[in-house]
Parts: C-alpha cells; sequence; structure tokens
C-alpha cells in the first residue's frame, strides 16, 4: 500500500493519494519529453507508476464504501445472532497490488464472526480476489506454474506464490462438472450428426497417484541406479487421461475419388466444419465415466433422439465396449465407424513388406487397398488378398508379421469398415478432431518434459484447458463466481440471505418537460 490508513484520515478526499500519484506521473511525462525519452522507455515508466496509481484509486474506493457501511441484523445459518460489531480490517491482493479492506465484523461468543460487507464487495475467503484468480487460471491453462508466478509478477502489480497459484488453479476448476450438467442444450439443426469420438493420452503421475495397478507395478521395479536410467528401464509411469468430444457437422456427401484427392490436395475449403464442439479430458474419471458423460452430453443435446449420432473409434476392444454399454444406458442407435487413418497406419506398415520404404510403389499399394475399403470390399476379403500376397512373396516369418497383423486387424473390424455407405451417407470417417484435442489437451501442456503431476493438479489443469478450447471460458467464469458466492456468503447467513450493509442504490433523476 501506498500509505498507511491513519494518512488516509488526514486527508480531506479519499482519493487525495491517487491524485498524488497522477500529478507524479504527468510531473514525470513533462519532464521525459523534455529530456526526448523513447517510447519504451515511457511506457515502462507509465506501466510500472500506473500501477501503483490503479492501486490507491481502488482502495479509495474500498475505503468509501467502509464509510457507506451502515449496521444490521446479522443472524448465521447456526440460527445465532451476532449482536456485538467492531471495526476490522483485512488485506486483499488485486491484481493492482495489495489493499485493505475495512468493515464491520460481527459476532458473538463461541461461532465465526461474519462480514457482510464481504458479500456486498463479493470478496473471497482467502487474500486473492476473483479477478487475480481468474488470471490465475487462464495463464496456468497455457503455461506452466513458474511461468505463471513470473507473468504476474511482470504484468501486474501482484504477487502469487507458486504453491498459491497451484491451489488457486484446482479451486477455479471445482465447478466443471456442475456448469455442463446445468447448461441448457443450445438449438441445433436437426439434420446435423451429432459425431462423439473417444482416445486416451498418457499423463507422468507421482507415484502416489498412479492408479493402482500402475503404482504397485512402478513400486515392484527396482532401481538400478541412482544417476541415470539404464537399457530398458522405464523413465517414469503414467496414468491414462480419458479424452472426449460431442460436437454436431452437416453431412458431407463424397465418393472414393473425393478422399483419395483429399490426401494429395487441400480440400479444406468444401469440407463443412464441426459446430457446437466441446472437448474435455479426465485422469482422475474412468474411461467409462468420461464415455457415459459424453453420451450424457450428446442426450441433452439431442433429448428426442431424432438425429443420426455417429460414434468413431480407433479399433480398441475396451473402447468399443464402453461405447456399445453408454448407448445401452442412454437407449440410443448410433453408427460406429472405424478410424480410416488408424487402417492406413496397418497398410503402411503392410506395403513396406513388399515394397521399400518411403517409395512411390508403396504409396501406389496403400492406395489401392484403401480404394477397395472405400469402394464396399469388406476386410475379410482385402484380409484374404494380403495374406495370397505374402504367400506369393515367400515372405519370412518376420516379413510377414506386419501384414498378417493387418490382416487380423480388418477380420476383427470388419463391421465397422462400411466406408462406402458412410460416404454415401455424408459421415465423417477420420478421428481428426479427438486427435487434436489429445495433442491440446494434453500433451501440450501436461507433456511437458520432466514435469510429474499430482491427480488433482493434473484434472484441473485439463478442465481449464478444456474449457478454453470449447469457448466456454467466460460463461463457466460467470457460474463460478455465482458458485462462489453461494459457498462462501450465503451459506453462512440464515435462509441463505445475506443482509445488505450498504445504502440503496440512489434513482436516477430523470429531467421532465
Amino acid at each position: 500500500m501506498g500509505t498507511t490508513s491513519n494518512a488516509r484520515i488526514a486527508n480531506d478526499s479519499l482519493f487525495c493519494e491517487a491524485q498524488l500519484a497522477m500529478d507524479k506521473i504527468i510531473e514525470q511525462l513533462l519532464a521525459m519529453a523534455d529530456e526526448g525519452a523513447t517510447a519504451d522507455e515511457v511506457t515502462r515508466m507509465v506501466a510500472k507508476d500506473g500501477t501503483a496509481l490503479l492501486r490507491e484509486l481502488v482502495q479509495g474506493y474500498f475505503d468509501r464504501r467502509a464509510e457507506q457501511e451502515r449496521r444490521v441484523e446479522v443472524v448465521g445459518a447456526d440460527g445465532i445472532e451476532r449482536r456485538d460489531a467492531r471495526v476490522a480490517t483485512r488485506t486483499i491482493e488485486t491484481p493492482v497490488g495489495e489493499v485493505a479492506v475495512k468493515r464491520l465484523l460481527y459476532q458473538a461468543p463461541g461461532v465465526d464472526g461474519l462480514a457482510p460487507l464481504d458479500a456486498a464487495l463479493g470478496l473471497p475467503d482467502e487474500k486473492y480476489t476473483h479477478e487475480l484468480r481468474r488470471i490465475v487460471a487462464e495463464e496456468s491453462a497455457k503455461s506452466s506454474f513458474d511461468e505463471v508466478v513470473e507473468l504476474i509478477e511482470k504484468r501486474t502489480g501482484a504477487h502469487v506464490p507458486k504453491r498459491q497459484v497451484e491451489e488457486l488453479a484446482v479451486r477455479a476448476a471445482q465447478d466443471f462438472d456442475p456448469f455442463y450438467a446445468e447448461r441448457p442444450s443450445a438449438s441445433e439443426p436437426t439434420d446435423d450428426l451429432l459425431v462423439l469420438s473417444f482416445d486416451g493420452k498418457g499423463i507422468a503421475m507421482r507415484l502416489e497417484d498412479l492408479r493402482e495397478a500402475t503404482r504397485k507395478a512402478a513400486e515392484a521395479e527396482p532401481k538400478r541406479l541412482h544417476t541415470r536410467l539404464v537399457k530398458g528401464e522405464k523413465p517414469n509411469r503414467k496414468r491414462m487421461a480419458q479424452v472426449a468430444t460431442v460436437y454436431s457437422i452437416a453431412p458431407w456427401h463424397r465418393t472414393s475419388a473425393d478422399v483419395l484427392h483429399g490426401l494429395h490436395e487441400d480440400r479444406e475449403q468444401a469440407r463443412p466444419r464441426p459446430t457446437n464442439k466441446r472437448v474435455w479430458a479426465s485422469a482422475q474419471r474412468s474411461a467409462q465415466g468420461v464415455i457415459d458423460d459424453a453420451f450424457a452430453e450428446a442426450h441433452r443435446r439431442d433429448p428426442e433422439r431424432r438425429r443420426r449420432w455417429v460414434v468413431l473409434v480407433d479399433g480398441q476392444a475396451d473402447q468399443i465396449r464402453r461405447v456399445e454399454r453408454a448407448a445401452r444406458k442412454v437407449g440410443v442407435k448410433i453408427t460406429m465407424v472405424l478410424d480410416i487413418v488408424h487402417v492406413l497406419e496397418y497398410l503402411w506398415r503392410a506395403a513396406y513388406a513388399f515394397h521399400q520404404d518411403g517409395t512411390p510403389a508403396a504409396e501406389a499399394w496403400v492406395e489401392h487397398q484403401l480404394v477397395k475399403l472405400l469402394s464396399g470390399r469388406t476386410g475379410g476379403e482385402i484380409a484374404k488378398s494380403l495374406r495370397m500376397q505374402a504367400k506369393a512373396h515367400a515372405l519370412d516369418a518376420d516379413a510377414a508379421r506386419p501384414v498378417l497383423k493387418a490382416a487380423g486387424y480388418l477380420v476383427k473390424h470388419t463391421k465397422l469398415l462400411h466406408y462406402d455407405r458412410a460416404l454415401v451417407d455424408g459421415l465423417p470417417i477420420a478421428t481428426g478432431v479427438i486427435e487434436g484435442a489429445c495433442r491440446y489437451l494434453v500433451q501440450d501442456r501436461l507433456g511437458r518434459t520432466g514435469a510429474r503431476w499430482s491427480l488433482t493438479g493434473a484434472e484441473a489443469i485439463l478442465r481449464l484447458r478444456a474449457l478454453r478450447a470449447s469457448g466456454d471460458f467466460e460463461d463457466y467464469w460467470q457460474f463460478h463466481l455465482a458458485k462462489e458466492h453461494a459457498r462462501t456468503h450465503q451459506s453462512r447467513y440464515a435462509s441463505g440471505i445475506v443482509p445488505n450493509p450498504l445504502p440503496s442504490r440512489r434513482p436516477r433523476l430523470t429531467l421532465v418537460k
């Protein structure tokens, strides 16, 4: 703070200190103009001293509200009336620095005191204001906690230590599930497809926060050297985060030729874009729980099940079973499509058994298999062809392994390979949205080299990044503030009603002609 409370009492105006700070800035600007200071020098000075000015303005505002406070009747949620009131001062950290707030604290023997002015001013329990907490939440979603501490020091007048940054990020994300559960669904065209997709991504965790089986395996694995890993020793253990996305998209009717052309040239201008896209991930909830949540989100958008539900999968057996279980629970018919990119990866590995790596011949071979798939040939038919080619080329066991593996993959998932129907119906056949979500939500922030996460910290960052990626952060923050007010203030007063210690707003006078 720039001045003490006693010094402020002696001033004629609550904003006297702010005026002095402003006069000082103006004097400095005039002096710098005479000295020929550069634009950078001027802006640095204004940023530094301007923060002090803003802090004095905020302090003056709180002092004014303290002057306006009047006595009220205060009854706690415990039914006990707090009749004794005394002036108490608390300090709060704002984006422009630390200021003092004076207010009446109502007390009674054996119970906690209550300060109705705290509720009227929208102050949290702890030192850091909601606006500062918002900065922490937004920046923690993008940068490391150390970088957030540095940014706050450089760009604001506040100071928040690293541990507090981590704790504030966790508290900022606590209303994630209620926000989506209570949010009304937006109106969407019933002709649009409702698409769901899922994937998993590992996060390096602290030992105590690994899932039980992984933790036991990590504890059972002896560390042979103290200063480095030896060959074959895993550097860390990871906990899988389940990633989910739900979005709408207009049907895009195309042919196999369109798909092949799309592999060679940019045709993005013709592709419909996903709308009302929500992406999220959780390391805390089970994979089944996240998939169930995604189906609940889709059901909220289409409660009468009038739209076509499409689920893109990568072929993992557990994932398919969880999707089928979630669909039965909701009672919806789904169209499940195997991601074409995963199929192509198997085909490319098989191609190198017949052609040299990276050659046009290998590419032509893969495209030939792809054309057959897109044209309606079954997985079993193509698998039979692959086995015959392996036999015709007299491949040994090692060389034939990727070919036989691709054949087995196609046979296993032949019911999900009806790409000819999918193209005619305008369905998506690739999981680009969920792949991008895995990279953005998890890898870009939580996959940094050397990072080891606690479960609560990782979950909070995943939620904050999901809110940003889904374009919901602004709406969420207003929802979070309302929940915070209810938790921090309303819950402590009788009937959940906080008495207002401030005078009612003065009605504006209207000039009557």
